[in-house]
């Protein structure tokens, strides 16, 4: 009954329903010239070649609703740009894989929140306590290492044009390119489908408003829907709060906590759609009959994502039946040391997620698993909160780097990158980051260090790290 259970749940079919919207809006703003506006302005306003990797990093984070959507969109919005200043197709795939997944997975506001936040809440339940998901989700952030360390490394590679690896050798390939030599590209799986429609005046707008009326909407939306939760519950000690002071910061971020994801999100990406319909009716691009099954058309560029969070979803329902958690938790209790077990569990995710290329299906195996674990082995709230930060971690290594992982093939797809092209020279610095994050991130955690000191350390020593191993590609900057 596991499959039926996760399709009757309310909440499940909310983000369901809000990743299909978000796809549909996301399809008709590229029809209607958005993200193509977009790319044309960029390559007008980018003078060099580190100007070139940093406006992709920024894009990427600016992204950071949807991994899918980051990967097509920044991909193919900055190759022109990249080309120009003779940055590697290989080293743009990092770029754009590497803030994609990462930037997905701390962002409180995306396509990955709903799941993260029901898993967290589900195994809190599993030892008798009601927490806010939201609420312990804010908390396990800044300790999530490897999403934290990945993103800062690219800005270091982009700065100091130190590479290491086949990256080295892409990079010094792309480098003696002439001019007005073509690159090499497998045209064959760029992201065709989704060119403007023909002949229309590309305004940057048409990215940018229906965007920011998701972003914002989704803001509201989660306050008012945690807000009305909280004024409707028992709590007095919040109802006061929330009556006194509702936008004070811990007002807000009760609210937050309180609210339910998948509401909040589906009804800001309804209303972002109505804003992306009617921008494409009321500019003649499209009639409103050729908006609406465009957008309707939009949907299905989802369904598979659709299909694996369903599967993800039913895999976590079987393994609570299973009882598997009891059983691990009863083996490790007593075998391990205390201060291993987060390193233990972001290695588990990692390995799980390259392995099978699903971040979310390695999430619903591993945390109805790890809180439980982590409560018995220490019954410390900080100690856990690191723990399924590693869960959370371990699964967007994965992820990131996995060969059959959908953003990998994604992120090759947008960048016209060839794919093996893309993996064999992501994993290494993938790697390099993981290891960093392990040796300076989750064994100091395990001993109860605080991020603020184990970050700035693990940044240094990912900059030494770099130089020793790296060398600087010399190149000469296009006029």
């Amino acid at each position: 009954g596991g499959f039926i259970a996760v399709l009757t749940d309310s909440y499940n079919m909310g983000i369901l329903i809000f990743l299909v919207i978000l796809g549909a809006m996301v399809c008709l703003m590229n029809r209607a010239g958005g993200s193509a506006a977009f790319g044309a302005w960029a390559s007008k306003h980018i003078k060099s070649r580190v100007g070139a990797q940093l406006a992709t990093i920024a894009l990427g984070v600016l992204i950071f609703i949807d991994d899918y959507f980051n990967c097509l969109t920044v991909g193919s919005v900055m190759r022109p740009v990249t080309d120009k200043y003779k940055v590697s197709r290989e080293k743009l795939a990092f770029i754009v894989d590497a803030t994609a997944a990462p930037i997905a997975g701390l962002a409180i506001i995306s396509t990955w929140i709903g799941l993260e936040l029901s898993l967290i809440t589900q195994g809190f339940q599993s030892i008798g306590m009601n927490v806010s998901g939201f609420g312990i989700f804010l908390q396990t952030i800044p300790f999530r290492f490897y999403n934290i360390l990945i993103l800062i490394f690219i800005v270091i590679s982009a700065l100091t044009y130190y590479e290491f690896g086949p990256m080295k050798e892409a990079e010094k390939k792309a480098r003696a390119r002439k001019e007005d030599e073509p690159v090499e590209s497998l045209e064959a799986t760029s992201f065709d489908d989704v060119k403007p429609v023909e002949g229309i005046k590309l305004s940057v707008w048409n990215a940018i408003i229906p965007i920011g009326v998701l972003i914002v909407g989704a803001l509201i939306a989660f306050y008012w829907s945690g807000y009305t939760t909280i004024l409707g519950g028992e709590d007095q000690a919040l109802i006061t709060l929330m009556k006194t002071s509702p936008l004070s910061f811990s007002g807000i971020f009760e609210a937050l906590a309180a609210s339910d994801a998948s509401v909040a999100l589906f009804q800001a990406a309804l209303l972002a759609s109505i804003v992306a319909i009617l921008m494409a009716v009321l500019q003649k691009i499209m009639s409103i009959e050729e908006a609406i099954s465009e957008w309707v058309g939009g949907m299905k560029t989802i369904v598979i994502t659709g299909v694996i969070l369903l599967l993800a979803w039913s895999l976590g329902g079987v393994i609570g039946e299973l009882g598997t958690a009891d059983y691990l938790v009863g083996v490790l209790a007593g075998a391990i040391p205390i201060f291993i077990l987060p390193t233990l569990i972001f290695v588990l995710g990692a390995l799980i997620s390259f392995a099978t290329g699903t971040s979310y299906g390695t999430m619903s195996i591993l945390m109805p698993l790890t809180i439980p674990l982590a409560w018995a082995v220490n019954p410390e709230m900080g100690f856990v909160i690191v723990c399924t930060s590693g869960v959370l971690t371990g699964a967007i290594f994965g992820d990131h780097c996995s060969p059959i992982s959908d953003t990998t093939i994604l992120s090759s797809m947008g960048t016209s990158c060839n794919h093996i092209d893309h993996v064999s020279t992501q994993i290494y610095y993938a790697i390099f980051v993981a290891v960093i994050a392990i040796i300076f991130g989750y064994i100091p955690a395990g001993f109860g260090i605080q991020w603020y000191i184990s970050i700035p350390v693990a940044i240094v020593v990912m900059y030494i790290g770099l130089r020793v191993l790296g060398e600087k590609v010399p190149f000469d900057e296009v006029a």
